[in-house]
């Protein structure tokens, strides 16, 4: 259960980190207005607060682990929002990251 409560606290970050730039990106560089970029900062913030339930209490470790999360979430958000494609490599390379996170967080440890 801690696994999988884990992950999902990973998810919820991940969403709330991509979507508040992505918020933020939206309102300045697509002139969607500074309602858009606002919401986007407290989208960040909530991130910042969804970070801190990670079951484990090392920070270091939840940081280093949630940035292979946010390598694949941020192609997979591109992908769903942006009509990106990515090529092999950036699937590979998303793979690589959460396969790091599973090894950072989840390694049977003493």
């Amino acid at each position: 259960m801690t696994v999988a409560r884990s992950l999902v606290l990973f998810v919820l970050a991940a969403v709330a980190e991509i979507g508040g730039a992505w918020l933020v990106w939206q309102g300045v560089r697509e002139h969607r207005g500074w309602v858009w970029a606002g919401a986007g900062v407290i989208a960040l913030g909530l991130y910042g607060f969804v970070a801190t339930l990670q079951p484990d209490a090392h920070f270091g470790r939840i940081l280093a682990a949630y940035g292979g999360v946010f390598v694949a979430g941020s192609l997979a958000w591109g992908v769903l929002v942006d009509g990106f494609r990515p090529d092999r490599y950036d699937v590979v390379g998303a793979l690589v990251c959460l396969v790091g996170v599973g090894v950072i967080m989840y390694a049977p440890r003493a």
